[in-house]
């Protein structure tokens, strides 16, 4: 995907608008208070990230223990679902825009120099683009600097390469199995773990285009 296709992706929540305006009153009063409770956590995590350091963007769910060991290393976009806490903090960790991160996911940024007697720190670092999916059970190591905008990598991976822009991934170690034709930009990503409570409220009272 070249830059000006990038550029051209509008994220519009109108399906998701609809669809919680055709609920009945009720219906519709009982998913918020779900999402209300639910909106507790992930806010009181965010709180967390940013006092330690962390630079959260807007509507990202993250899990308590990751939220307490995030250090300034950590910079996460807007509209972000994370759900595993096995992210290496001791190098910076970049997260775009609208990426899900599932359960059991492991991401390394740090390893050793092999080749010193005192077994030398080396700090690498990732960027992890917009629209990447991780899902669940994959092992990002050091060796990967970056995961391309609208990467997808399969469940169960081992990544040790960069990962190009719109590629689907799999395997130990991963390798391209095909391009992906589309990015999720119909998607309220807070959904997937209930935590749409802002978004939920406001579709009662305007028509997202």
């Amino acid at each position: 995907m070249t830059e000006i296709n990038k550029n051209n992706i509008v994220h519009s929540y109108k399906a998701y608008s609809e669809q919680i305006r055709s609920r009945s009153k009720l219906h519709y009063l009982v998913g918020l208070l779900v999402r209300w409770k639910q909106n507790f956590k992930y806010k009181r995590a965010v709180r967390i990230a940013r006092k330690n350091g962390a630079t959260i963007g807007e509507g990202v769910i993250m899990p308590l223990k990751l939220a307490r060991k995030a250090n300034s290393n950590l910079i996460i976009g807007d509209h972000v679902s994370i759900q595993t806490d096995k992210i290496d903090l001791r190098s910076p960790v970049h997260i775009g825009n609208y990426v899900i991160i599932g359960s059991e996911t492991e991401i390394i940024t740090t390893s050793h120099n092999i080749n010193t007697p005192t077994f030398d720190v080396k700090h690498y670092g990732i960027t992890i683009e917009d629209y990447v999916w991780l899902p669940t059970k994959i092992l990002v190591l050091p060796s990967c600097r970056k995961i391309e905008f609208g990467a997808v990598v399969g469940s169960g991976s081992v990544v040790v390469k960069n990962v190009p822009c719109m590629s689907v991934v799999s395997g130990n170690p991963s390798t391209v199995i095909k391009k992906r034709e589309i990015v999720h930009s119909s998607l309220v990503v807070e959904k997937l773990l209930g935590g749409d409570f802002s978004i939920y409220k406001k579709c009662r009272k305007y028509d997202f285009a």
